[in-house]
């Protein structure tokens, strides 16, 4: 089959590889979508320590072509969504129930072979079968609006809060979507690419600007979250949390990056810095969401591009052009 491969830090190449086979409870999917993510990025540069070569993609949608001899649960044939988290469920941290922390932590696309490629294979118990008439590529989206369903568990936002987001790419915009539907009175976004603003103002955002220096908010916001990973928009951010607030980090810094802080301003005006990684319980919650019709993938999926093509997708993301850019290995 043909599959994009990440052979060493920087290098990427689009070319072929053995057919995947099925274990007795994984199933094998014929890869309708993929999205790539930064994730993807920082693979490529050599961080989050994956054993390479690896096939990247771990956001992805497609038909079931082939099932293990132990698999009941679903049928060649049905469409699926699969959570590409590969948790051991017996150390530490999965016995405490923080699954995305587990000492043996993997996951399809990042350490084992990914969707950027003609077919995949999942876990069954990774798997979620798509309603009827689901335009499967477009399922793909489940995995990173997942990421942002475990950032709201964290945040446990309250009831007429006023939120200002830092990034208005599709994570940012779906943390967005999300904080609304949890009942925030205001959002506002920041960011400094002005078509992306524009895409928060089509979905309702409260105010879309290049600075918060623009919007009057004296006493700061109840919440804060960063969505873009870059540490000079974290240093903008903290200190516009209002006291007793929190800030959320749920943008994707580089592993060694830096922000500085004044400590005193956290004790003394009592401000929560928290963290949110991956997916934990709650990728079934935003499958139904997204079923329910949460995000309009028209909106978030802005760029479409064949398998060969993965290398320029990749370059245009790095670029920051576009919202989710999803690459179409059957197209």
């Amino acid at each position: 089959m043909k599959a994009v491969v990440i052979s060493a830090p920087g290098e990427l190449e689009v070319t072929t590889v053995d057919d995947p086979t099925p274990g007795p409870r994984d199933v094998v999917v014929r890869v309708a979508g993929v999205g790539i993510c930064g994730t993807d990025l920082h693979i490529l540069q050599g961080e989050f320590a994956p054993t390479l070569p690896v096939v990247p993609g771990h956001e992805f949608a497609g038909e079931v072509v082939a099932v293990g001899s132990e698999v009941t649960e679903v049928r060649v044939g049905q469409q699926v969504c699969a959570d590409p988290s590969l948790y051991c469920h017996e150390c530490y941290y999965c016995r405490k129930g923080r699954d995305n922390m587990c000492e043996r932590w993997a996951a399809i696309g990042v350490t084992e072979g990914g969707a950027a490629a003609e077919y995949v294979v999942a876990p069954v118990a990774n798997c979620v079968v798509l309603p009827e008439g689901a335009r499967t590529a477009d399922w793909a989206l489940v995995e990173p609006l997942a990421c942002a369903v475990r950032g709201i568990d964290v945040l446990k936002p309250s009831l007429a809060d006023s939120v200002l987001i830092y990034g208005s790419g599709t994570m940012g915009l779906m943390v967005m979507e999300l904080v609304k539907r949890a009942g925030a009175g205001r959002v506002d976004v920041v960011d400094l690419n002005a078509e992306r603003l524009q895409t928060a103002v089509q979905l309702g955002c409260s105010n879309a600007v290049t600075s918060a220096d623009e919007l009057e908010m004296p006493r700061g916001w109840d919440v804060v979250i960063d969505c873009t990973g870059v540490v000079a928009a974290i240093e903008d951010g903290l200190p516009r949390v209002d006291k007793g607030g929190t800030f959320l980090q749920f943008g994707v810094t580089g592993m060694h990056d830096t922000a500085k802080w004044n400590p005193y301003v956290v004790f003394n005006q009592e401000i929560t810095i928290t963290g949110s990684m991956a997916v934990l319980r709650s990728y079934e919650r935003a499958a139904a969401l997204f079923a329910d019709g949460v995000l309009d993938p028209d909106v978030m999926i802005s760029h479409r591009y064949g398998l060969e093509d993965y290398p320029k997708a990749l370059q245009q993301f790095a670029d920051g052009v576009g919202r989710k850019i999803q690459v179409n290995p059957g197209a």
